[in-house]
């Protein structure tokens, strides 16, 4: 039985299953990703992307949608749905009575007599996405019809009609190939039969509209061109695999082993954690002999700093154990980071989290010593970044504490900007800026040599940020740390930043501050969904991620829950309470389990409204998200055990 179904009732109201998403993700880097009736809802949803090097490796969508029809006694019925401006036509959601997201996503559709199952698999060493189709019953032969629509442009792009388009194919085994336009790799269109005839029959099918995208003020319609269609006859019992890649299949009547291949080493998934893991591993790319971190599906970059460094430990200690993978994707980081770790970077904390990142390690059961000797060098080189004079972003200040400034840049993770004016800019001291430099240089002496040169230099700076951290950060009027200060002072908006001045393994704040940080963050921040970004009674709340760019910019850190501020929450609440929190921690992640079912289904998403009932945004599939929630259950077993 599958973990996460839907049934007919759901599944044929529009409103309620174009908000549900599946996504398959492959190492390679390409995804299918569309609603559970497969009507495509964003300009980023199609069956099959794939990055490209000729474009600098971005992914570009080459398969949008495949349309199936069903003929029996000379009646047809369109199974395809798609949307043009208000009107969904054709309208095939309505003979769905069945999904299953799992082991792969399965759709039954049900006509009189008719039962057709078709189920997804994306490869996950190579471009290519299968669909099976199984004519479970049906009282005569029924001819299935396939129709492609392809669109050959970037996933954040739009396409049209237009004359530039190659519309030539040429003929490969059990079916055709295409490439649309230049530097474009083949898209190969196959059948596991030979009995299937490809009719050419081009057009262009125009104003097909993404319904997301319209309702967030974006542009929204395109043309997609569909070369024709696949014909083949079945009869009950039996069935096909098509088959659309990047590269093509040399023996296309194995398309049947091979898909039963794939899901057979799926394998079936019976508790959310098997379902966490099955999403880490989805977030885990391998370009050549590369592997790096997707930040998410589907829009979200891959080796992005910050956000591997947070996640990393997440995806491949707690998820699988796996610590050569945790130590190859944190090489390739270092090597592929070199500018941003020591020279310049907008997002200033980042560089910092790696002494977080190697804590993790240790605290998973490396061994210090050997850990340090292969890291430790780059730590100090990123440590001795921030003195004057290296970095113009962010520089160490004689206070020994960070400031950071860059006008109109927003330098930390809070980074979204409005008509190119920054929404937090945050310039001077910033309080997790600071906390992640005070652990990074307490962590490093903790490892170095005593009486070494780094020891020499830099004990006496983490005296200084000891002593002057708290004046500078802690209102005891209010109960918590200033957000930043600058030079008009503490600037007291209530936001989650705090929370790495608590829970960090090096902390320069007293126990009564902690005490009384986390009895504010609890009050007025914490949900079941994440941490929100600002206090709901700041004027500035926005507690719903709705509406337009604008809008959504302006709630993304101004009231939005993220949930992987969760796990800094549950490493400070922890340290307070240890094994007495273990309730608390399980509560706060029951509720992403609840949520399977929505948006992304079967994945973790981004971020949450900070309003109640805290409904779903964001990428759909977040590697900071499923990292936390990992990180939360380690957190609770390794209690559980002490």
């Amino acid at each position: 039985m599958a973990f996460l179904k839907f049934n007919k009732s759901e599944l044929v109201n529009l409103s309620y299953s174009l908000k549900r998403e599946i996504i398959l993700a492959s190492k390679t880097g390409a995804y299918c990703n569309t609603s559970i009736v497969t009507c495509n809802t964003r300009r980023y949803h199609g069956l099959l992307a794939v990055p490209v090097d000729r474009f600098g490796g971005y992914r570009h969508l080459l398969l949008s949608s495949l349309d199936e029809s069903l003929t029996l006694r000379g009646k047809r019925f369109n199974l395809g749905i798609h949307c043009y401006g208000d009107i969904y036509e054709p309208r095939g959601h309505k003979y769905i009575v069945d999904f299953d997201a799992d082991p792969v996503p399965t759709v039954v559709y049900k006509i009189g007599e008719i039962v057709l199952r078709k189920q997804l698999v994306l490869s996950p060493d190579s471009n290519q996405v299968l669909i099976r189709y199984d004519l479970v019953n049906a009282p005569a032969k029924v001819k299935l019809e396939l129709k492609p629509f392809l669109a050959f442009r970037n996933i954040h792009s739009l396409t049209g009609e237009n004359d530039g388009a190659r519309t030539d194919y040429r003929e490969v085994q059990n079916g055709v190939t295409f490439n649309m336009y230049e530097g474009f790799p083949d898209l190969n269109l196959q059948l596991s039969t030979s009995t299937a005839a490809f009719k050419y029959n081009p057009v262009w099918y125009k104003g097909i509209t993404y319904s997301d995208e319209m309702r967030r003020g974006f542009d929204c319609r395109e043309d997609l061109w569909v070369p024709g269609s696949f014909e083949t006859e079945l009869r009950s019992g039996e069935s096909i695999v098509f088959s659309a890649s990047a590269g093509e299949a040399v023996n296309a009547t194995a398309l049947k082993r091979r898909f039963t291949s794939l899901v057979e080493k799926i394998g079936p998934i019976t508790s959310f954690h098997d379902q966490l893991v099955k999403q880490a591993d989805s977030l885990i790319r391998v370009d050549g002999n590369t592997k790096q971190v997707v930040a998410g599906y589907s829009w979200l970059f891959t080796g992005l700093l910050r956000e591997t460094l947070v996640s990393l430990a997440g995806l491949t200690l707690y998820g699988k154990g796996d610590t050569k993978e945790f130590e190859e994707i944190l090489d390739n980081l270092i090597a592929a980071n070199q500018e941003r770790l020591l020279r310049r970077t907008t997002q200033v904390e980042a560089p910092l989290y790696l002494a977080v990142t190697l804590q993790q390690y240790v605290a998973f059961g490396a061994k210090s010593k050997e850990v340090w000797a292969k890291y430790g060098p780059v730590l100090k080189s990123i440590i001795e970044s921030y003195l004057p004079g290296v970095r113009q972003e962010v520089a160490m200040q004689p206070n020994g504490l960070l400031w950071a400034q860059k006008d109109g840049v927003a330098l930390t993770w809070m980074n979204a900007y409005i008509g190119g004016r920054a929404v937090t800019e945050r310039a001077g001291y910033q309080v997790e800026t600071n906390a992640l430099w005070y652990n990074a240089i307490a962590w490093a002496l903790s490892q170095e040599r005593k009486g070494s040169a780094f020891s020499k230099k830099w004990t006496p700076v983490k005296e200084l940020i000891e002593k002057n951290f708290e004046p500078m950060f802690w209102n005891a009027d209010l109960g918590f740390l200033a957000d930043y200060v600058d030079n008009s002072g503490q600037h007291l908006e209530l936001r989650p930043n705090q929370l790495w001045a608590v829970s960090l393994d090096y902390r320069c704040v007293s126990d009564e501050v902690i005490s009384e940080v986390m009895r504010v963050v609890n009050a007025e921040l914490v949900t079941r969904r994440g941490i929100r970004t600002l206090s709901p009674r700041d004027i500035r709340y926005k507690g719903v991620y709705e509406g337009s760019q604008l809008q959504r910019d302006e709630a993304y850190h101004n009231g939005c829950a993220w949930p992987y501020l969760l796990a800094q929450y549950c490493y400070a609440s922890f340290n307070m309470m240890g094994a007495n929190f273990i309730k608390r921690a399980e509560w706060l992640t029951e509720g992403f389990y609840e949520d399977l079912s929505k948006h992304g289904v079967g994945a973790f998403s981004e971020l949450y409204d900070g309003d109640p009932p805290h409904e779903p945004h964001g990428a759909i599939s977040s590697a900071m998200t499923t990292a936390a929630l990992l990180n939360i259950n380690w957190l609770i077993e390794k209690y559980r055990e002490e």
